[in-house]
């Protein structure tokens, strides 16, 4: 169980596994009978699916990535100035009050009350056609790939190395002493 923006498991129920280890272990399982690998949860930038390709994955779901599209559900609505559309999780009280229930072993509940989610209701930033956000993922697996020397996917696979960093690592890889003035489109303002 990963590191999904709007999953409250690993915190609710203390189980789960950062997500290229998710990634790396089920990957070993699933090639010794040919099935494909899906990373769900965690990625936030195009070089979270970068890293998640070169880890084994055939591909990514990318909910809150595209949740804040135009062709996903919901309507726009402003709050503070700026455009946003709704996101829940299957996991949250809303969802499961609706239908979802049965997916955490919890269909027999009648009192939404006593539900314990597993998730929660929020909103991400509206970011307009899907094609747009498609186009810098597309883009950042290709220098991905550039930087590595990798032509092929399956190339990228195999000769994938990662390394451990720090908390101090991650800050330095974002963004800093600076205000961003223009945001781009695949990098918004405050993301680290």
């Amino acid at each position: 169980i990963g590191p999904g923006s709007i999953c409250t498991t690993r915190i609710v129920a203390g189980v789960g596994v950062p997500q290229l280890t998710a990634i790396m272990d089920v990957v070993e399982a699933a090639r010794k009978t040919d099935t494909p690998v899906i990373a769900d949860g965690g990625i936030k930038f195009s070089g979270d699916l970068a890293k998640a390709i070169a880890a084994g994955a055939d591909c990514a779901m990318l909910g809150s990535l595209f949740a804040g599209t135009e062709e996903s559900p919901g309507e726009v609505f402003l709050f503070q100035g700026r455009s946003y559309k709704a996101y829940r999780g299957m996991g949250s009280v809303g969802a499961m009050a609706v239908g979802s229930a049965d997916r955490y072993f919890q269909q027999d509940v009648k009192d939404s009350l006593k539900l314990v989610p597993e998730g929660i209701e929020g909103q991400v930033p509206y970011k307009g056609p899907v094609g747009t956000v498609i186009h810098q993922l597309v883009g950042g697996l290709r220098a991905a790939m550039g930087y590595t020397g990798n032509a092929t996917v399956k190339d990228f696979q195999k000769n994938a190395e990662f390394v451990r960093i720090s908390s101090a690592s991650l800050r330095e890889s974002h963004v800093h002493d600076v205000t961003i003035t223009r945001e781009a489109p695949n990098y918004p303002g405050g993301a680290s």
